[in-house]
């Protein structure tokens, strides 16, 4: 379905301002590499560089540099020190929230708190709580792992109370009683 640029400032005017704004220091490769196409076809503009992964760089500027992800962390070039992301992992999580919220988290660049990462995660490490898996238990509390246990005595006692008081009327009060109660 190709999607007119008119289509797309309509959408644009009914996002909220922070997604406006992200959208536009940052804007979707879907938005950039149709534009880039139509001016690759033009014979006076040279067509942009592919080799660049999505995941990394995002978009090409108007003077054909790639702008790289503000979701992932960056090494300089000349220092080959790591720069932090520009957005931390939190305010990633509220962009994307508030991104799916307006319909336009596919237009978002790759973040490990977008939903497809996040299910894909899901599906490969689990729940990841102690004792969910199976055959496991969770440890709980020492009342908890031996409620069984006394539950199971109680029945027993319970079981054997009318032999209990027999014996307790034949021997009774302290002769030969060695059983509880004392």
């Amino acid at each position: 379905m190709a999607t007119s640029p008119n289509q797309y400032v309509k959408l644009a005017q009914q996002l909220p301002p922070r997604l406006s704004r992200f959208f536009a220091r940052y804007p979707p490769q879907a938005i950039v590499a149709s534009s880039a196409l139509s001016k690759a076809s033009s014979p006076s503009t040279p067509a942009a560089d592919s080799s660049a992964s999505s995941a990394d760089h995002i978009s090409t500027g108007q003077d054909g540099l790639t702008v790289p992800s503000p979701f992932r962390c960056q090494k300089h070039p000349i220092t080959g020190k790591w720069h932090d992301p520009v957005f931390s992992l939190r305010r990633q999580a509220e962009l994307v929230k508030l991104a799916r919220q307006h319909g336009v988290e596919e237009l978002m660049p790759f973040s490990v708190k977008s939903t497809e990462e996040r299910l894909r995660r899901r599906e490969e490490n689990g729940l990841r709580v102690k004792g969910t898996g199976i055959g496991q238990r969770v440890k709980g509390k020492e009342s908890e792992r031996t409620l069984k246990g006394r539950l199971e005595k109680r029945r027993q006692a319970m079981l054997e109370m009318p032999q209990m008081i027999q014996t307790w009327k034949e021997r009774g009060h302290g002769r030969g009683w060695k059983k509880w109660p004392k």
